[in-house]
């Protein structure tokens, strides 16, 4: 499992070492289905290969002198049986991809929630949230699509590539050249067009996670914009990271368009028809194998036209997938300590020469830390006041006391034990931070109030409520402590959001 500040349990255990390995460790687990996929994309392609091949009996059975109308009926009833065998096939390989990818989405979503919900504030501040909601919402769906369309329309077009290969040399050994040839060459354009369109994939989920991001900075702070009549900026702000997007996708629109078997598809028809007319002139083969021959190279008309949109669905699924995992193999600097000390807090506090500098993870501290060699003693039941200039680390003094960051040098001491040495859980239940900027959940006011504790009664709800003397007005409001507060409890005054906080 990837290091992570609290271990929140997955359902599974998934291989982290690369975005292929991370989606088939969640796809090899629906093995059924997986059968389902395969035999049924096999079995698809085969009777889509009898077809041409009854067809060819059809004509000879006409052409023949009289006419064979008993073998021509026979063709008949087998192309008929055939196709409808087929279409359960088909009932059968789209079904088990779907639930596949539908099932494959659920776990990835639950996987990154779990992921995002365990990592430290030192990862989320370094992150925008709307690059995050893209990744958990968009990207997440692209990994489905991936599997089915993609995957699906990968696995039963490449069965169709087959069957002319190991049908045709039943017809005349040489017709098996040109499928050779198409074989040969569509492998190798396949991969150029899957090596430019990778790169071109990722730029894609890049700059639509960048757009998201400018988005929802000014959703945020919507109340700075409108104060400033900044409106006309953040729209012209959120238009170029549109069309920075916009100019990605045509990028990778270009690339697909690009695609050469679609040419390779034309020469493979025209070489085959020749080279089974000139065979048919030798009097080699028959007018049905001809037909057979040439309707089982219209075969590689699904795998060319339907590998042109399925390998970008593909690509573009692992580039989210790898968009994805970024974040979820992201090493936070902070550990859960499940064994670490565990006991009620008594209220001593010591900082011993403690610094401290916001920094990204690798990077070096600036010039001017947050906190620079403070040392102070508090003693349990002791009230401390702490002022300074803005930015002079008084809230970070607090945030290093319940671990939201980690000391750089020094050491912070909760009665007596370095909180390094604390389980976070412990120590963290038992200290409480009340910011300027308070943040309230859009659930009721009790709900919120409860918080922190889990199974609360209504009682010990209201008892909270009166300390910190917000009862009265919470008592006025239409439904009272059921009542529903806004995001970030944006329908209380400054004031109530601080009471109900507390």
């Amino acid at each position: 499992m990837t290091a992570s500040e609290f271990a929140v349990e997955d359902r599974w255990v998934t291989d982290h070492r690369g975005p292929g390995r991370w989606v088939w460790s969640h796809v090899r687990r629906h093995g059924w289905f997986i059968l389902g996929v395969f035999f049924g994309a096999l079995g698809n392609a085969a009777l889509a290969a009898a077809v041409p091949v009854l067809v060819g009996r059809a004509f000879d059975a006409v052409l023949a002198s009289p006419a064979d109308l008993a073998a021509l009926g026979i063709a008949a009833a087998l192309i008929a049986l055939t196709q409808l065998v087929r279409s359960v096939l088909q009932l059968t390989r789209n079904f088990s991809a779907e639930v596949i990818g539908q099932r494959l989405e659920r776990d990835t979503r639950d996987e990154l929630y779990a992921s995002l919900i365990g990592k430290s504030m030192s990862f989320h501040d370094l992150q925008p949230t709307g690059d995050v909601m893209a990744r958990a919402t968009n990207d997440v769906r692209e990994v489905n699509l991936m599997l089915n369309p993609g995957v699906n329309l990968v696995i039963g077009s490449g069965m169709f590539l087959f069957m002319p290969l190991i049908v045709a040399p039943s017809i005349y050994p040489s017709l098996v050249l040109a499928p050779i040839l198409y074989l040969v060459a569509y492998v190798i354009a396949l991969w150029d067009y899957l090596r430019r369109l990778r790169p071109a994939a990722t730029r894609v989920r890049g700059a639509f996670g960048q757009m998201n991001a400018t988005l929802a900075e000014a959703i945020e702070g919507i109340e700075t914009v409108k104060g400033a009549a900044q409106e006309e900026r953040e729209g012209n702000r959120f238009l170029r990271a549109v069309s920075r997007w916009r100019d990605a996708y045509v990028a990778q629109g270009d690339i697909e368009a690009f695609f050469i078997p679609l040419l390779l598809l034309g020469l493979v028809q025209e070489s085959g028809l020749l080279n089974s007319l000139l065979i048919f002139r030798a009097g080699a083969i028959d007018v049905g194998d001809v037909v057979a021959y040439n309707g089982l190279l219209l075969l590689f008309g699904f795998p060319t036209f339907a590998a042109q949109w399925a390998y970008s669905r593909v690509a573009t699924g692992l580039a989210g997938a790898r968009r994805i995992l970024d974040l979820i193999n992201y090493e936070t600097e902070l550990d859960q300590n499940v064994e670490g000390h565990d006991a009620p807090i008594r209220g001593e506090v010591l900082f011993d020469h403690v610094s401290f500098c916001y920094r990204p993870p690798g990077d070096a501290c600036p010039s001017e830390p947050a906190l620079d060699d403070i040392g102070f003693s508090v003693q349990p039941g002791q009230t401390i006041a702490i002022v300074g200039q803005t930015g002079s680390g008084k809230s970070t003094i607090a945030k290093l006391i319940n671990r939201t960051y980690d000391a750089e040098d020094g050491t912070v001491l909760v009665d007596g034990v370095d909180v390094r040495d604390w389980n976070l859980e412990a120590l963290r239940s038992q200290i409480s931070i009340i910011e300027q900027d308070i943040f309230l959940f859009s659930r009721s006011v009790a709900d919120n109030i409860a918080f922190g504790r889990p199974g609360t009664t209504r009682e010990e709800i209201e008892a909270a409520a009166r300390a910190a003397q917000a009862h009265e007005f919470i008592t006025k409001f239409k439904d009272g402590y059921d009542t529903v507060v806004g995001e970030r409890g944006v329908t209380l005054s400054g004031g109530q959001k601080q009471r109900v906080a507390i």
